[in-house]
């Protein structure tokens, strides 16, 4: 571990990113312990976890907030970087590597690009970034700029302010994230039976990351509630977390829907068709916007926007016949862009796809989203020894 110990704490240089609309801490892996215990309590001792409002150390008190990306150069003769993604819980004490985080994804190659770990060629740097915790291939383009990732630009995403340079991200290598499948069970939808007796219809699609669709009118929702309401739902968070757990078994993510800690993944997604709804800060969403609502809820929260990952997930299901958000998004599925409404806005999406000879035959050409990207801080965390 590259750490200094002076006194009763550690020093580990890092650099706190904002990708997307989110914000980890970014460590060199060399940086850190090997995978296991020392190094998860040192990344939750850096987060302030577990603490709800994670005053005694760097995270925001909030999951998009509450993030880690491991960077090392890659080994792989197909990738220039791999990356770790680590979701550090914020009142509990847990940390997960099973899934990617998309935003934070958008701020792998401005990372290695600013820290020299990769060649640049300017005006535009293609990155490969290996995921390790889906085992998939990543490309983003990073415009450059004397020999670093440009910030200004004129690209606008809902939940950022302001503007900045426009980084592309392609996600068309990533079908079957965790299963190996674009439909795991081969269905366009399936039923989970829930403890009460209850039958609830799902789509279960594998693509960036898993996630377990279910329209937002079966939870008794109208598809615009906002994430302070969802989350303080325990009714519909605990209903979720069964759908979730169960829809996991059922694709071999886990042997035991009733474990604990509750598994992250299938993320669950509620989808509706497109109507009007008043966003987070208080503008109306015009139903003519988008293409369908979602609502994303992970780790027993609901997202304060949508994740990249999931919102590729989303782009994919709308192009396979049959599934739910397919039927949410209607006959709008037939251009190249979908237009997603989330708690603070709308965001569009590419998804170029073709029809195969059953939905789980679904090809894409492309799936990709634009995100920006900034360098907040570089230097030190300090994290107490434990003696």
């Amino acid at each position: 571990m590259t750490a200094t110990e002076t006194g009763d704490q550690l020093e580990v240089r890092c650099v706190l990113m904002r990708g997307g609309t989110s914000k980890a801490l970014f460590f060199h892996e060399s940086a850190l312990p090997p995978a296991g215990a020392e190094r998860d309590s040192f990344l939750k001792r850096a987060m302030g976890t577990p603490d709800v409002m994670q005053i005694d150390g760097m995270g925001g008190s909030r999951l998009v907030t509450s993030k880690v990306a491991i960077i090392r150069p890659s080994t792989r003769g197909d990738a220039d970087v791999d990356y770790t993604f680590a979701q550090v819980d914020v009142d509990r004490d847990q940390i997960d590597y099973d899934a990617n985080c998309g935003n934070i994804s958008s701020a792998v190659g401005p990372f290695a690009i600013d820290e020299k770990l990769i060649a640049v060629r300017e005006p535009l740097t293609t990155v490969r970034i290996y995921n390790t915790n889906t085992d998939k291939l990543l490309v983003s383009r990073v415009q450059v700029r004397n020999g670093r990732s440009r910030v200004l630009g004129d690209c606008a995403i809902p939940g950022v302010p302001g503007t900045g340079a426009e980084i592309l991200m392609d996600y068309s290598g990533t079908v079957g994230a965790k299963t190996g499948r674009l439909l795991p069970t081969g269905n366009a939808i399936d039923e989970i039976v829930m403890e009460t007796g209850r039958t609830v219809r799902v789509s279960i699609v594998d693509v960036a990351n898993p996630c377990v669709f279910i329209e937002a009118s079966t939870l008794g929702l109208s598809g615009s509630e906002l994430p302070d309401a969802i989350s303080a739902n325990g009714e519909l968070i605990r209903m979720l977390a069964e759908i979730q757990a169960k829809a996991g078994e059922r694709i071999g993510l886990h042997a035991d829907w009733t474990q604990e800690p509750a598994p992250v993944l299938p993320l669950a997604a509620m989808v509706a068709a497109p109507a009007d709804y008043v966003d987070v800060n208080g503008d109306v969403q015009p139903s003519a916007a988008m293409d369908l609502r979602a609502r994303l809820v992970f780790m027993g929260k609901c997202h304060d926007s949508m994740s990249g990952t999931a919102s590729m997930c989303i782009a994919a299901a709308s192009r396979i016949s049959g599934s739910l958000v397919h039927q949410a998004v209607g006959t709008r599925s037939s251009t190249q862009t979908l237009r997603i409404g989330h708690p603070l806005g709308v965001m569009e999406v590419k998804v170029v796809a073709h029809a195969g000879a059953s939905a789980a035959e679904t090809t894409f050409d492309s799936l990709g989203l634009a995100r920006t990207a900034r360098r907040l801080m570089a230097g030190t965390v300090y994290v107490p020894v434990d003696r």
